[in-house]
């Protein structure tokens, strides 16, 4: 039977390791997560004008079934986005992978709430609002980067406007929340990348 050679970690090699895991899943989210806030951010916020627009148009609310439009454009440009990352070698790191799992969770959270807002009168602008800042917040606090800590705490605080607002109010506010939550935190990411690369 082969000897397995491990030794264990003192605690400063350990906090090391993990000040190391950190520091690499932080550059690369500069590197290329600010992308992936960009999709879903520009997605979210053609997808909600089209509805208000086409909504407030026709004045036909059974319109309002193009929201799925939302997961069906981000996940499929999401998808050949990672698989054209996915030729690029690069380890992931168990922080990446809890980052990951925590979108994961929220996206399919955010579905379901979606659905059952059809057959029940559900305030589902505030609820998407408020999911999609708390997984900004927590990856900007497990990354301990303050620009998504920032956008993501805004997008919770404002989330409880839209409940006061009208239908025809609600849908471009949330919008201008999801540029600032999303959409301006993902352009800095990529600058700050860019500016890494020069």
């Amino acid at each position: 039977m082969e000897e397995v050679n491990e030794r264990k970690l003192n605690e400063k090699e350990s906090l090391e390791l993990i000040t190391n895991m950190i520091r690499n899943t932080r550059q690369r989210l500069e590197e290329g997560s600010g992308t992936m806030f960009l999709i879903w951010g520009y997605v979210t916020i053609i997808v909600t004008m089209v509805v208000w627009a086409m909504v407030s148009y026709t004045g036909n609310y059974r319109l309002q079934f193009f929201w799925f439009l939302l997961p069906i454009l981000g996940y499929t440009i999401s998808f050949f986005y990672k698989k054209q990352r996915a030729m690029k070698p690069r380890a992931t790191t168990y922080i990446d992978r809890v980052i990951s799992y925590i979108w994961i969770v929220l996206g399919i959270a955010g579905f379901l709430l979606s659905v059952i807002s059809i057959m029940h009168r559900l305030p589902i602008l505030f609820i998407i609002v408020l999911i999609m800042g708390i997984g900004i917040t927590i990856s900007g606090l497990i990354l301990n980067f303050r620009p998504l800590v920032i956008s993501g705490a805004l997008g919770m605080a404002t989330s409880i406007v839209l409940t006061f607002l009208s239908w025809n109010l609600q849908l471009p506010v949330f919008a201008f929340i999801f540029l600032f939550m999303t959409v301006i935190p993902g352009h800095y990411l990529n600058y700050k990348a860019k500016g890494r690369n020069v």
